[in-house]
């Protein structure tokens, strides 16, 4: 992606001028964030992504996709795990998240990892002449976003060899005053922002139920869900406001009109003001959901 192409896809964001094609908005969301996604001293999708990692438990060899690989936080873990005798593919719809998954495989030499741009609603497969007999696939906080999970879902498990997992995470219960914080911002926001999956109130993501029966409808057996409790630290209400600006809510900002920005800012603040220790810091617990499943057959 050239410079022009980048700063359009970041203005688009930044002004909240939404893309026709939800693909579009998305991609042009987290391009804008590519650069300090996970990256304001907050340790947020790492330790998600290593969770989920861990839960799907890759062997040296392992052939893995990660699909919606962000800047690596699960894609990285797992590459580490299968070794240089396994292969990993990751995808993102972003291509600045790509370029940055590259560079971070690139920098700790593991060069068993290929990244590309990829839609992982539709994700190349064995009718497009890719058949990956995969052992693994692994996805963080993605599959709320795509338009159609089930479909998704369904695309995915002719990936997997027969006998290879599925790893999705998912958020879980959110801590109500992180919820009160945000909802300072739903006044200002079009429908795709205030779709209920991705705050996991409502729909299959907001039960354990839910996720274990979307798999087993997309055609997975052994559907089971674990849990992590991801206490999350915040110096103060200002780093906060740059981790806000540095994920997904970014695009809450982006709606407000820039004459009531301020306004918001100070309203979330003050919610925030009421739980903050004396020194300010602010701690929430984030419940994330990890829910694994089987292709039949293994």
């Amino acid at each position: 992606m050239d410079d022009a192409h980048r700063q359009d896809h970041a203005e688009q964001a930044e002004t909240g001028s939404p893309a026709q094609d939800p693909r579009a908005r998305i991609s042009a969301l987290f391009d804008a964030v590519a650069d300090t996604y996970d990256q304001v001293g907050v340790p947020f999708f790492a330790p998600i992504g290593q969770g989920l990692i861990d839960a799907l438990d890759p062997r040296p060899g392992e052939r893995a996709l990660d699909l919606g690989c962000g800047r690596g936080a699960a894609l990285l873990p797992v590459a580490r795990a299968v070794g240089p005798t396994g292969r990993v593919l990751g995808g993102d719809l972003s291509p600045n998240m790509v370029a940055a998954c590259r560079r971070l495989a690139a920098e700790e030499a593991l060069a068993h990892v290929e990244v590309r741009v990829m839609d992982a609603q539709d994700p190349p497969g064995p009718d497009d002449g890719h058949p990956l007999d995969l052992d693994l696939i692994s996805s963080s906080l993605v599959v709320f976003f795509l338009p159609d999970p089930l479909a998704a879902l369904g695309r995915w498990l002719p990936l997997l060899r027969p006998g290879g997992r599925v790893g999705l995470s998912t958020f879980a219960d959110q801590d109500p005053t992180w919820q009160r914080v945000d909802e300072v911002f739903h006044a200002h926001l079009p429908p795709e922002l205030l779709d209920p999956r991705t705050s996991g109130r409502a729909g299959p993501f907001a039960t354990d139920h839910g996720v274990e029966d979307l798999l087993q409808r997309a055609g997975f057996v052994d559907a089971r869900t674990s849990h992590l409790a991801l206490g999350v630290h915040f110096a103060d209400a200002e780093q906060w406001y740059r981790f806000s600006m540095s994920v997904g809510q970014r695009a809450f900002w982006a709606a407000v009109p820039e004459s009531e920005r301020a306004s918001v800012k100070a309203q979330a603040q003050d919610r925030l003001a009421e739980v903050a220790a004396a020194d300010g810091s602010l701690t929430f617990a984030q419940d994330i959901r990890y829910t694994l499943a089987t292709r039949p057959g293994g």
